[in-house]
């Protein structure tokens, strides 16, 4: 049977909503509910927010283009719509980037989903309240340096995950994502209405909101272009692979926008529902990556109806988890059902076992493995370092220069529908896009 054939019989998204449900859906993820939050508050708040627009609007919005175009034009996986493109050797490793990054990044990322369930459980019944500080800060550390405790929450994940994968594109992610996405947005509004309302509030929307610009250092401006890109999951193959399922009627230009302002819209509205709780109860804003587990829980106990706002937000970072790693396995299950001809079912099964098995020793790498390091990292964050610092901003350079430079321009203007603003994205692609993310590539890696 041909591609053309093959892509005539392929599965894909049977409505605009559900195209930006999950593609949303992709982009937001733990970056947007844990990560955005503690870089902002590294970062001096408004300023980095200010910058961090920017970039996406200048960096993130033109590749997410990119590998859309990538995908509708060549209706395949990661690797194979490269191919249908340009028959080449080189460019297809753009593809390969995506799909093994998608499964290293999704060993560890399990292991983080998995305690985001933990705690929802953890909040839910009770184990923080009678708690002081350091008390919460001992059950985050216990849990992680557990043995079997994690890797059983992160399996629990993984059976969740496979189950909406094996369901297919409109019965499966579409339809959860279309569950999903609102629920998200509705607990996270019901946490800012919340936050908004505590005393001392005001002192952290001025933090978020209010630029301060003698804090806009050269390194403010690293961590917003390295935000934005990672942020809406650019450079993983996921953008390509959805692309490869909406229809030749939809809008690209539209659909990319309104995920890039949805992506960024949670962002903004999780540093809303913490900042104010932060400045509150006189909390380090860049206290760092611990913030969601270690310092938040503390907040809520200290908060009326503190026990439901704080399973409340756990089940937020579980749903943000939970929409990203579908998407993420669909990355991986699309390549090998696709290239080995084999059932969706049976690939998800494949990868998640492969996936688990990496995934143990990521666990096992904060506790039992943790006297054994590559590179100074142990194996969990050198996973971590490899995809972020590497794998991604390659293949993001990469796509970049091969929507930029290598197909034909009418391709490209075809696949935005001739709409003004083609030429501009295409000029984005050709120059800005690839010295950004060379930026972020060589800073990750610490050349610069």
């Amino acid at each position: 049977m041909s591609v053309n054939q093959e892509s005539q019989n392929r599965d894909g998204f049977g409505s605009k909503l559900g195209i930006i449900a999950a593609a949303a859906g992709s982009a937001i993820g733990l970056g947007n509910i844990w990560k955005f939050p503690y870089v902002a508050g590294k970062s001096g708040g408004g300023a980095f927010l200010l910058v961090y627009i920017l970039c996406v609007a200048a960096i993130g919005l033109p590749i997410m283009l990119a590998e859309l175009i990538i995908g509708r034009k060549g209706k395949g996986n990661a690797v194979r719509s490269i191919k249908e493109l340009k028959n080449s050797k080189f460019w297809p490793l753009a593809g390969w980037f995506g799909v093994i990054a998608t499964t290293l990044i999704l060993s560890f990322y399990y292991v983080v989903a998995g305690w985001t369930l933990s705690y929802v459980v953890k909040s839910a019944t009770g184990v923080f309240a009678p708690l002081d500080a350091s008390g919460i800060s001992n059950v985050f550390d216990t849990l992680v340096t557990s043995t079997l405790s994690p890797i059983i929450w992160s399996l629990v994940f993984m059976a969740i995950t496979g189950f909406v994968v094996i369901a297919g594109i409109q019965n499966g992610i579409e339809k959860y994502s279309k569950i999903l996405m609102p629920l998200l947005f509705i607990i996270i509004v019901i946490l800012d209405i919340r936050a908004v309302t505590l005393p001392g509030a005001k002192e952290g929307l001025e933090f978020l909101f209010k630029p301060d610009f003698t804090k806009l250092k050269l390194d403010v401006v690293f961590s917003a272009m390295s935000q934005a890109f990672f942020s809406l999951s650019l450079g993983m193959g996921i953008m390509i692979t959805y692309g490869s399922y909406i229809n030749d009627n939809e809008d690209l230009g539209s659909t990319a926008l309104q995920v890039s302002i949805a992506d960024t819209l949670i962002a903004i509205l999780a540093g809303v529902a913490i900042f104010p709780a932060v400045f509150a109860y006189k909390i380090d804003p860049a206290t760092g990556a611990g913030l969601a587990f270690k310092t938040l829980p503390n907040v809520f106990n200290n908060m009326p109806l503190g026990q439901l706002f704080g399973t409340l937000f756990f089940i937020l970072l579980a749903i943000s988890a939970l929409t990203s790693t579908i998407s993420l396995q669909e990355v991986v299950v699309a390549f090998l059902s696709e290239e080995f001809n084999k059932s969706r079912k049976s690939m998800t099964i494949l990868s998640l076992c492969v996936i688990a098995v990496i995934g143990v020793f990521a666990s096992l790498s904060n506790g039992l493995l943790a006297p054994h390091t590559i590179m100074g990292y142990n194996f969990m964050d050198f996973l971590g370092y490899l995809t972020d610092s590497y794998m991604l901003p390659l293949g993001g350079i990469m796509i970049s220069l091969f929507v930029g430079w290598v197909i034909d321009k009418k391709i490209v203007y075809n696949q935005l529908q001739n709409k003004g603003y083609a030429p501009i994205v295409h000029v984005l692609l050709r120059f800005v896009c690839p010295i950004a993310i060379s930026i972020v590539f060589l800073k990750g890696i610490g050349l610069m």
